[in-house]
């Protein structure tokens, strides 16, 4: 199977568990009254609506490239993940407003023995499906897929802290503690919306991944041939799980078009082994030039024309800068 329908049957079941958990809350809410298990219900809500929305999004993202989208689909993935931030953002603002207003006018609470129950059962099926996709999600790099995992999990966490809620309101016969309860986990929600939608953002405006760029830069320097005397305007653009790679690569003057060719085929090799299909590298070769000398490490060169000094290892701030290397 591949990774593109394996996110897709992923994403079908979350769809599916989103649709049976709105019900279940749904149920409890009918039955206690409680706006904490209100909380819950509308964030089901999101669930359902993001699913449909993600797994849209995911069958989007696997169509191969065509002439209107030579870079692959990929893109579409922030889109999603970045409605479903907004849409989980939203309702925790909402779920704040109808707690206050549970302050206001409090409405008794009754089976809250039922309530906690029905809510429990919705937890364990909610982390286990929020763990599935996540994971699965980190293996195939998909955002969509993260971002949906990352999503049932919060809600679990929630849904924990509602159940305690529930019980201290069984206990003490405490209304208020209902809409402060909701009012908590209102803002965690909404703190979890706003950074899904802060990633989809960055995705979309193509922002640099700093830990991505140092994880391939020092794969490369800790590979590096003699004639790779250096590499600069490395720059990494995401299309959903696809990596687009492009760069600079000075190599010796004199050498052929096939002989610089086969050197651009060592680097892909090389990244590809690294990073798997998920990339596509673009390399334009420059030649040496006189100030390459002093930190070209080929050893058999005849035609240097200064003595080698020291190399300079390869590190973020020099190859993704514009222009060739050279001494100070």
């Amino acid at each position: 199977m591949t990774k593109g329908r394996e996110n897709i049957r992923v994403q079908k079941f979350i769809v599916a568990v989103a649709v049976v958990l709105f019900v279940i809350k749904m149920v409890a809410w009918y039955f206690t009254g409680s706006v904490a298990v209100l909380t819950d219900g509308l964030e089901s809500i999101v669930n359902v609506i993001s699913g449909f929305i993600g797994l849209y999004s995911l069958i989007l993202s696997a169509k191969p490239k065509d002439s209107n989208h030579p870079y692959g689909h990929g893109k579409v993935e922030f889109i999603s993940a970045g409605i479903e931030g907004t849409l989980i953002t939203i309702a925790g603002l909402f779920i704040i407003a109808e707690a206050v207003q549970s302050f206001i006018d409090p409405v008794p609470l009754q089976k809250l023995d039922l309530g906690i129950i029905l809510i429990a059962i919705s937890a364990v099926i909610n982390y286990g499906f929020g763990w599935w996709a996540y994971q699965t999600g980190r293996k195939n790099d998909s955002p969509a897929l993260q971002a949906s995992g990352k999503h049932l999990q919060t809600d679990t966490y929630t849904t924990i802290g509602i159940i305690g809620g529930l019980i201290l309101i069984w206990f003490t016969e405490i209304l208020w503690f209902d809409g402060a309860v909701a009012i908590i986990f209102a803002l965690i929600i909404v703190k979890t919306g706003i950074g899904i939608l802060r990633q989809a953002v960055a995705g979309i405006m193509d922002e640099s991944d700093d830990d991505l760029l140092e994880e391939m830069i020092e794969y490369l320097q800790k590979n590096r041939d003699p004639k790779w005397i250096d590499l600069h305007n490395l720059r990494i653009i995401k299309y959903g799980r696809i990596l687009h790679v492009d760069c600079h690569l000075t190599l010796p003057w004199y050498l052929t078009v096939r002989e610089a060719h086969n050197e651009l085929d060592r680097i892909e090799e090389l990244i590809a082994q690294k990073f798997g299909d998920r990339i596509e590298i673009f390399i334009h070769t420059d030649y040496c030039m006189e100030f390459s000398c002093r930190l070209c490490q080929v050893q058999d060169c005849e035609v240097r024309r200064h003595p080698f000094e020291k190399s300079i290892t390869w590190k973020v701030e020099n190859v993704a800068s514009y222009g060739k290397h050279q001494l100070g």
